[in-house]
């Protein structure tokens, strides 16, 4: 560690004990069982999305799914029927709402930040933590750099949905808005660039595309969360078969490569839109998907684990938000016999959310899966953040009506077809694998001989995701430096 570090490192210290911030251990995020009682009796007293730095012991998939004081249980999750889904097959959905800010993306920043704070690379008394990201990874990182004293940058696309920008402005990010839609992330790097150039060591860049503790925290908790669910729900013959999850920053297919180490039958499946098919046809374009598809291929995601690239429709996606969330829409999925309690948690599935379901409905059909395969996904986040587009498509559109609902049921949900999918051979793999050359070592500056110990080194991928013990240990020896753990054991 360089003085400059030892100094960023004690800068840090100081900052966790004016501010009383203890750091959970991945351990403790997995299985909030080993989190002091006396840190659970005092999350009792706080809401779930409050500005506390007790929150961080929230980063889990467990929380008890109240809005203020719960504690924690099983794992968050719904599974969708076969009245709903038209398939054999059981969809289980992870749901990223009872995260603190509504998204699980908290997790996927967390790691990057963290790394960074307990190991002097980063000096929250004079640095800010950027975060270029296309909406829930920005506010993820605004969040939990909030609680760990740090101050934050968000740059994210002019046309995401009002509410991400409403948010990130409340908890005092400084926000900058990039021009274009989802898929415009070259002018996210442009604006980052940019800052750099102008701010130099006053800001430190944490890129959830190029961020390998982003797909280790859901290697390390989102995956095991998975298999526990799994594991509790199975009947005789019944078998893990499928992840299916689109392709945003690739953070959550993390979960897939610890998966494949229980279940090595699994298939994983990663998303797409269609009208931005990069990895199915090295195609581009803008889409209305929000948090996925980004016109590139991101370092951290493993190429060599992906069995199928499934490409969605945006416009089929953004009339199932409608089905699922208008009221004669919900009406007309309960007469078909979609149990009414079903219905009424539809809402805590976002657009990408949806869209996780739909490649998980199309991988069901394409592998022709019975009632004895288990197919999971996740939603990231609920309609919390998209109400705004409900009302953008009323006001676009029109009133929905019972014979919409009807159409976009049978023909559109019913009626999901296997178009658009590849099953990938090898080459097909490598392929996509090189996409990354382009991006990242042209422009990004990695380099090559990364790149190729990606595809060829059989050990680099178990080498980035068996970091989980060897964090834990540094985060307790940070918290025993700081000494706030004493208030509490």
């Amino acid at each position: 560690m360089t003085k400059q570090q030892e100094l960023n490192l004690a800068n840090t210290v100081k900052r966790c004990q004016d501010r009383h911030v203890i750091i959970p251990t991945f351990k403790q995020m997995r299985n909030p069982d080993l989190i002091p009682e006396k840190i659970q009796a005092k999350l009792r007293d706080i809401g779930l999305w409050d500005l506390n730095p007790l929150n961080l012991f929230r980063i889990s998939w467990k929380n008890e799914p109240v809005e203020f004081g719960g504690g924690f249980g099983g794992v968050n999750y719904i599974e969708l029927p076969g009245e709903l889904t038209g398939v054999k097959a059981r969809i289980v959905v992870l749901l990223g709402k009872y995260f603190p800010t509504g998204a699980h993306k908290v997790g996927a920043t967390f790691g990057p930040l963290v790394s960074k704070l307990i190991t002097g690379q980063f000096d929250p008394s004079t640095q800010k933590a950027l975060w270029p990201s296309t909406g829930n990874y920005c506010r993820g990182g605004a969040y939990d750099a909030y609680l760990l004293g740090c101050g934050s940058i968000a740059v994210l696309p002019e046309e995401m949905s009002q509410e991400r920008f409403d948010w990130l402005n409340k908890v005092g990010s400084e926000v900058i808005a990039t021009p274009g839609g989802e898929s415009n992330v070259k002018e996210i790097y442009d604006k980052v660039k940019q800052l750099k150039a102008e701010r130099g060591d006053k800001i430190v860049v944490l890129n959830q595309f190029d961020e390998m503790s982003n797909p280790l925290w859901h290697y390390a908790v989102t995956g095991p969360a998975m298999a526990e669910v799994f594991n509790s729900i199975k009947t005789a013959n019944q078998r893990f078969s499928g992840l299916f999850l689109t392709q945003g920053s690739a953070g959550t297919l993390g979960s897939g490569d610890y998966l494949k180490t229980q279940f090595p039958a699994l298939k994983v499946g990663a998303g797409e839109a269609v009208q931005c098919p990069t990895l199915l046809r090295n195609g581009f374009g803008a889409h209305r998907i929000e948090g996925i598809g980004d016109k590139h291929v991101p370092w951290v995601h493993n190429m060599r684990n992906t069995d199928v690239v499934v490409d969605l429709d945006d416009a089929v996606v953004m009339r199932l938000l409608r089905l699922f969330n208008e009221p004669l829409g919900r009406d007309f999925l309960q007469s078909g016999g979609v149990p009414a309690e079903v219905v009424m948690r539809l809402g805590l599935l976002g657009i990408s959310g949806i869209a996780n379901v739909l490649g998980a409905i199309k991988m069901a059909k394409y592998y022709e899966y019975s009632q004895n395969d288990v197919i999971f996904t996740v939603a990231t986040d609920s309609m919390e953040m998209y109400g705004s587009r409900i009302r953008e498509a009323r006001e676009k559109e029109g009133d929905y009506t019972s014979i919409q609902a009807a159409v976009d049921f049978e023909g559109r949900l019913m009626g999901v077809d296997k178009d658009d999918m590849l099953e990938l051979s090898y080459y097909d793999r490598k392929r996509m694998h090189n996409l990354k050359y382009f991006t990242w070592v042209e422009q990004q500056g990695k380099t090559v001989e990364e790149l190729n110990a990606q595809w060829y080194d059989e050990d680099y991928w178990n080498q980035q995701f068996g970091q989980a013990d060897s964090w834990d240990e540094k985060i307790e020896a940070f918290n025993e430096r700081t000494g706030v753990i004493k208030e509490y054991v």
